[in-house]
């Protein structure tokens, strides 16, 4: 008996894919299909690369509802992907970027070999895939662009040589989710395949807005790509691909997930959760009842329960890319020329108190293009010596924007609370003038310059406007030597020269007419209470360096082969685009009371390259006459002068390079036919991270400082390990195939994706420890596949397992009003959608 095999084109793949990592296999034998991969530019078979990764199927993507990088983490042990207030973060083995626009990311994403640097980029839907590839580790030889902790490769569905199509309807009851995938390929002229593909996806959300009665967030994507490929001749094929999409999102899966009485000395505040500071109807600052807030009461629900309290939040987000590529044999060799054009426009809202309150929000807009050429020479195999090499061209423009906003008078009245609450603990007392005095509604004016610091930041915006341009030159080689026909030596060497120019200027203006504030007390109260300082900063830098790479491997028998690899690899510098103050220590001192303790701001601009040093080995197996695969690999990587963004504890985020950290472990994935219809993978990683030198990192709310530098407290991380570490993480996945009459194939699939407790805090609060936990997914699917037509029945997270995946210091809850609290981006609970499917060919 034979069970059906699926391969990438799309005709056969259809019905008879397996809900498997990889590919497939086919069981006349109980033998497995052989996979593919490109991720050392050649196609080879996964057991013959020396290299950690895993490789995804489009299939299994498209059956298990995979619609965005993100979702590629629960597939891929030591690999974590997760949204945050202002960004993106991607992480591999525990090194990731960070959150700042100014950061290009340490995991490089490729998409058909056009590099994909920007967070923003990880956030866009894909579609029609014919894999995905995930390398593990530094990859700075033939994915060249700051890869300095792995990388990510996806492949596009190429145009087939005949007529075959698809068309998908998935429906989710728990969010109300509607998928639509069209696609269509083949031959249109008789040296030119064409393939479209179309989706669209929308979805109202898992979690319930208090505030404005609605569910969020609601997602509406739309992606079209079409792909043109055409055999000139016999040595010269020519593929363009084109593409726009678009995704807007209203809302944000945040909610506050804990809120703790505040300690501060002001008395109004004492007590009281930072929700019931908000929900004030009057506070008590003196002889008369001076401050009213009125915050919705929503502001109260501040604990996980899939329900937030937020005035609104929206990402609208465009995207093009142009990707020309183009193969020429010569000979037995091969070159390669590959040309992109890629860009977005973002404009986004955050209500970044993540309240219902209107405390303040922060408006941003990100506008960025990209040209990149490269080419590559591609050697014949089978020889004594073998061969890739070529060089690289990138120039890219990154315009960013944003302002934080104080559009009510809460935040402006509750800063007037504690300005007077601070002033009568000093022994002061404002000179109310009862009898005859100015008054607001019966209300009197305080003068003197106490009690109306608040007054300073009503209508304030904080514009700023960040530039980087870039431009990158590299040129690489690999070559391998094949000593004898067991074992081989690879070299490889790339050298890399980057120019990049820099800018940032913040201001202080009025939003209610534009204009730009004076200099003045507002600079005090600014500094104070959002430890942001107007500046204007320029930059410029420049440099190269060489990243080799050398590679031994012995085909230890027909079924093992061994390898060990070592690397080092950098990841260039650049300028910090969120940071609120200049680099410079600078003292601001109040200009109502000169003779109060000054502030004293430091921020931060440039940043250095980092380096990683690494070492893996590893083996690849095949078992049992081939019914079963077994891979490993063991790694040590060292970073020098890591890139961190560190949270200034109130609204803004520095860059810096931390001292040095380790990272170590052991990574395990396989498949195996158990039967002749029944298939199982898993992947299993155990990793072990701590800081080496950091010794300005960011306390957490509440935590003792090991050192204060220039009034600002910092802790200690040696010895620590990094946010979302875990100690494992894995999965395993059965996938059961039988045919229940003569033309009808039922497929029972079930994934079960575990890790270890892992904080999903930046700045390792203990009180942020996500437990362990097991996701379980479920497909269960009826086909005909001569027919083409299939039902399918998923479950995702079909235990319902609570999941935060990234969480965050309340802002300003702690920094001005002493209450302790964190917010968090809630996974998804238990969904149940249904999906059908017809393929015509």
């Amino acid at each position: 008996m034979t069970l059906k095999r699926p391969v990438l084109n799309f005709r056969r793949s259809a019905l008879a894919s397996a809900i498997v990592l990889c590919s497939s296999y086919t069981m006349a034998a109980a033998v497995l299909e052989e996979v593919i991969v490109t991720a050392t530019i050649r196609a080879e078979s996964l057991q013959d690369v020396p290299v950690s990764v895993n490789a995804i199927s489009g299939d299994k993507m498209m059956e298990a509802g995979i619609s965005k990088v993100e979702d590629l983490q629960a597939y891929v042990p030591n690999l974590t992907m997760s949204e945050t207030g202002i960004g993106t973060n991607i992480y591999i083995r525990g090194i990731g970027s960070g959150i700042n626009p100014g950061f290009e990311q340490s995991v490089g994403m490729y998409f058909d070999g056009v590099s994909y640097g920007r967070a923003q980029l990880s956030r866009a839907p894909f579609l029609d895939l014919a894999r995905v590839e995930v390398l593990r580790g530094p990859q700075n030889i033939l994915f060249g662009k700051n890869s300095i902790a792995g990388a990510l490769s996806l492949i596009s569905a190429r145009p087939g040589q005949e007529f075959e199509g698809l068309a998908s309807a998935t429906y989710e009851v728990e969010t109300n989710e509607r998928v639509i995938d069209f696609v269509v390929s083949g031959p249109i002229a008789d040296t030119i395949g064409a393939r479209l593909a179309i989706r669209k996806r929308e979805i109202d959300g898992h979690l319930e807005n208090l505030t404005l009665n609605r569910d969020e967030p609601m997602r509406d994507e739309q992606t079209i790509r079409a792909i043109f490929e055409w055999d000139a001749t016999a040595n010269l094929t020519a593929a363009l691909k084109l593409e726009v999409g678009q995704f807007d999102v209203n809302g944000r899966q945040i909610e506050i997930i804990n809120d703790q009485p505040s300690t501060s000395t002001t008395g109004a505040f004492t007590g009281r959760t930072y929700g019931q500071i908000l929900d004030f109807t009057t506070i008590d600052v003196g002889p008369v009842n001076l401050v009213t807030v009125d915050a919705d009461s929503s502001v109260l629900n501040n604990f996980q329960d899939f329900k937030r309290s937020s005035n609104g939040d929206f990402s609208y987000n465009d995207t093009h890319n142009v990707t020309l590529n183009v193969d020429y044999a010569w000979g037995e060799h091969t070159f390669t020329f590959i040309t992109g054009l890629l860009g977005y426009e973002t404009s986004e809202l955050c209500d970044c108190d993540f309240t219902g309150a209107s405390v303040f929000s922060v408006a941003a807009e990100e506008e960025y293009s990209q040209f990149s050429q490269e080419i590559r020479w591609v050697s014949p195999v089978g020889e004594n010596f073998e061969f890739i090499a070529g060089a690289f061209y990138q120039q890219s423009s990154l315009d960013f924007f944003d302002s934080i906003r104080v559009e009510s008078d809460i935040l402006p009245q509750l800063i007037n609370a504690a300005d007077l609450q601070e002033a009568g603990a000093r022994g002061e007392r404002p000179p109310f003038d009862l009898l005859g005095g100015p008054t607001i509604n019966g209300v009197p004016i305080v003068v003197g310059g106490i009690g109306d610091a608040g007054d300073e930041i009503v209508n304030l915006g904080t514009p700023r406007n960040f530039t980087a341009d870039t431009k990158l030159f590299s040129g690489f080689v690999q070559a391998t030597w094949n000593m004898t026909d067991l074992t081989r030596a690879t070299l490889g060497l790339r050298y890399s020269y980057e120019e990049k120019d820099g800018s940032r200027k913040l201001e202080f203006s009025d939003i209610s007419t534009g204009e730009i504030r004076a200099v003045g007390e507002v600079d005090t109260v600014v500094a104070k209470n959002f430890s942001a300082e107007r500046h204007d900063l320029k930059g410029s830098r420049s440099g190269g360096n060489l990243a080799p790479s050398l590679n031994l491997q012995h085909d230890w028998s027909d079924d093992v082969m061994l390898y060990a690899t070592a690397s080092i690899g950098y990841k260039s510098g650049g300028y910090d685009a969120r940071s609120n103050a200049s680099p410079e220590t600078n003292v601001i001192r109040p200009l109502q009371n000169p003779d109060s303790a000054p502030i004293i701001l430091v921020g931060s601009f440039e940043y250095d390259e980092e380096q990683a040093t690494s070492f893996e080995a590893g083996a690849k197996t095949t078992l049992l006459d081939g019914a079963a695969e077994l891979n490993v690999a063991a790694f040590y990587t060292q970073y020098d002068d890591l890139q961190v963004s560190i949270f200034d504890g109130t609204l803004g985020f520095n860059v810096g390079n931390a001292g040095a950290a380790t990272t170590m472990g052991i990574e395990l994935d396989g498949r195996m036919a158990l039967t002749e219809n029944l298939m199982m993978t898993g992947a299993l990683a155990f990793l072990d991270f701590e800081f080496t030198d950091f010794a300005n990192g960011q306390c957490y709310q509440g935590q003792t400082p090991d050192s204060n530098v220039n009034g600002k407290p910092f802790c200690d991380y040696k010895g620590k390990t990094n946010q979302y570490v875990a100690d494992y993480s894995g999965n395993l996945t059965f996938v059961y195939t039988t045919m229940v009459s003569k033309d009808i194939e039922f497929r029972g699939g079930a994934d079960f994706v575990f890790t270890g407790e892992f904080n999903s805090s930046q700045n390792l609060d203990p009180s942020q420890e996500q437990d362990a936990y097991v996701k379980t997914n479920l497909r269960f699917s009826l086909a005909d596949v001569a027919m083409g037509w299939e039902a399918a029945l998923l479950v995702k997270n079909a235990t319902d397992e609570t999941v935060i995946s990234y969480s965050n210091d309340t802002p300003l809850a702690n920094s001005i009003f002493g209450s302790t609290g964190h917010y968090g981006f809630v996974d998804l609970p238990r969904t149940v959608a249904l999906s059908a499917t017809y393929r015509w060919y």
